[in-house]
């Protein structure tokens, strides 16, 4: 084993498959890539990608608590294997995939010194207007943004040394290449894209939470930005805390779907009632306050919104 591999969990996935990629495009480490591969769909983000080995999640949970000089020869985990779906309520399931998980895995990296970056979400701010890492801003609407908001927490009150990097980065609404296996938790650039090439009609909510239709505001990152700092963080191992993951800049799903319209030269938008289940359980809005990102050295640009939704459909359109 390569005493500078690297593990990234949920590497198959969406966010942890693009990650992947660039860390064997802009790296030398051995890549390790941890996933549950129940949908075998989900190869397909990885198959282009060089990696050292693969082990299921259940697995690689069971070699950490067994052995334990499993992590020795790590050098860093990236940590972006999580359920995702903000309509999941079985709370225990959730709680024991983002949380529990999250900090066996955290406190068998503190005890071999082994770097840890990790996923969280703005769904930590659920109801609240303000966006940034405060905790009087931290209010989520739903048991996922609890399950993160409650390991965010777990971090906080750790006494780290300065031998441990210990990063938590909130996304905000991510999009891009890799995201086809979501289903109803891909982003809304990819549902309106598919709706406007299986039907020609893009449907946006109406008018909810004081916005007009379709004027929902969402700070959409694209995916290759997420991993680029993810990257930079790996690169810069002196800084630890957590840090939000957004441009810093709110686009309307009209927006959204007038950008994909556009780029085909046809479509339409059609406007439909809010889901009743989304009630109560959906951030309306929401743009992240990048001020502490930017005060550690983080200066690289975000891709505009126009720019992102290019790239990915030129990069994917089926």
């Amino acid at each position: 084993m390569n005493k500078y591999m690297v593990i990234v969990t949920g590497g198959a996935g969406f966010i942890g498959s693009n990650l992947a990629r660039m860390l064997e495009h802009q790296t030398n480490e051995d890549i390790m890539i941890v996933d549950d591969l129940s949908d075998g769909k989900k190869f397909s983000n990885i198959s282009d990608i060089k990696i050292c080995d693969y082990l299921d999640r259940e697995e690689f949970l069971k070699s950490i608590n067994k052995n334990d000089n499993f992590l020795k020869n790590i050098k860093c985990v990236f940590h972006q294997g999580a359920c995702t779906d903000t309509t999941e309520w079985d709370g225990n399931y959730m709680m024991n995939n983002n949380y529990t998980f999250s900090k066996i895995l955290l406190k068998a990296c503190l005890q071999k010194n082994v770097r840890f970056i990790y996923a969280s979400s703005a769904a930590v701010y659920g109801s609240s207007d303000k966006f940034n890492e405060q905790e009087d801003n931290e209010s989520p609407l739903n048991v996922y943004g609890y399950s993160k908001l409650l390991f965010d927490q777990y971090v906080r009150n750790l006494s780290l040394s300065k031998n441990n990097q210990v990063v938590g980065l909130r996304y905000f609404n991510v999009y891009g290449p890799g995201e086809e296996h979501k289903g109803k938790m891909a982003s809304v650039v990819y549902h309106f894209n598919q709706q406007i090439l299986d039907h020609g009609i893009a449907n946006l909510f109406k008018g909810s939470h004081g916005f007009e239709d379709g004027e929902q505001l969402r700070d959409f990152i694209f995916v290759k930005d997420i991993a680029e700092v993810n990257l930079w963080f790996y690169q810069n191992s002196q800084i630890s805390g957590i840090f939000n993951l957004g441009t810093g800049i709110s686009n309307s799903f009209n927006q959204i779907a007038r950008e994909i319209i556009n780029w085909h030269g046809k479509g339409e938008i059609n406007y439909i009632d809010f889901p009743e289940n989304l009630k109560g359980t959906y951030q309306a809005e929401t743009k992240a306050d990048i001020g502490n990102l930017r005060k550690i050295g983080y200066s690289k640009k975000f891709t505009d919104i126009h720019n992102g939704i290019k790239q990915y459909l030129n990069s994917h359109v089926e």
